[in-house]
């Protein structure tokens, strides 16, 4: 079934009116008709039967029927990932919202390649793959910010991994991860400066821990983290 990611309250006999993109989605591509029925979710109230009331040129409107699955939260858990080409960062939020990530927090490093990407674009990669994955919320995708300004306003009893490529740092699965909200980091491409990573380092909150012998794109390191990590302490035991 067609699922969707609306903003509407849910609840027996209410009425959503759909945005000018799922509005075309249903009509124009799926050819959807009035009766059809399709799955919707805002994050809120679970996931929902809808049915379609109304084709119309410019919009659709459904009529939420029943919850088929109440709401549930994945694990508290961060994506901060530097800033990289447009392509693999696309990958990477796609990625972490199919594997679970709560957040994803764009950030500017000493040797990230970029300083801007489009969080519009994210955010819409970010809804679809929720809705395809049957997950119940989307991910946040926050505006990028200087590592620097991030650390300076870190969450209290949030843990950071941070995944080292220097050599010395214990494999993930052995950096003794522990149950909790936690933020997974991935640096740019160039990796952390010296400066950086001294810094990290020295947090308190903070546990390096490795990816494996070979020197992973910041693409092929967020999906390995984070997978590493639901296998270590998240949803997937």
């Amino acid at each position: 079934m067609i699922r969707l990611s609306v903003p509407h309250d849910l609840a027996p006999g209410a009425g959503l009116d759909l945005d000018r993109g799922q509005s075309h989605y249903l009509a124009a591509v799926m050819r959807l008709v009035v009766g059809d029925e399709v799955a919707v979710f805002n994050g809120r109230d679970g996931e929902w039967r809808a049915t379609v009331a109304v084709v119309g040129k410019r919009a659709v409107r459904l009529t939420a029927l029943s919850r088929t699955r109440p709401q549930a939260s994945g694990p508290d858990l961060d994506l901060i990932v530097a800033l990289v080409k447009r392509a693999r960062l696309e990958t990477i939020v796609e990625k972490a919202a199919e594997l679970g990530a709560r957040r994803v927090r764009p950030a500017i490093t000493e040797r990230t390649n970029a300083d801007h990407t489009r969080v519009d674009r994210l955010r819409a990669i970010a809804t679809e793959a929720a809705e395809q994955t049957g997950r119940l919320d989307v991910p946040q995708i926050a505006e990028p910010m200087k590592l620097a300004a991030l650390l300076a306003d870190w969450e209290p009893g949030r843990r950071l991994l941070f995944c080292d490529e220097s050599g010395d740092a214990p494999p993930m699965l052995r950096a003794g991860l522990a149950e909790g909200p936690w933020a997974i980091l991935i640096g740019p491409e160039g990796g952390f400066s010296p400066t950086e990573r001294e810094t990290l380092r020295a947090l308190p909150y903070a546990t390096p821990a490795g990816l494996g012998p070979r020197i992973l794109r910041a693409d092929t390191a967020a999906i390995s983290a984070l997978t590493l990590w639901q296998a270590a302490v998240g949803d997937w035991r």
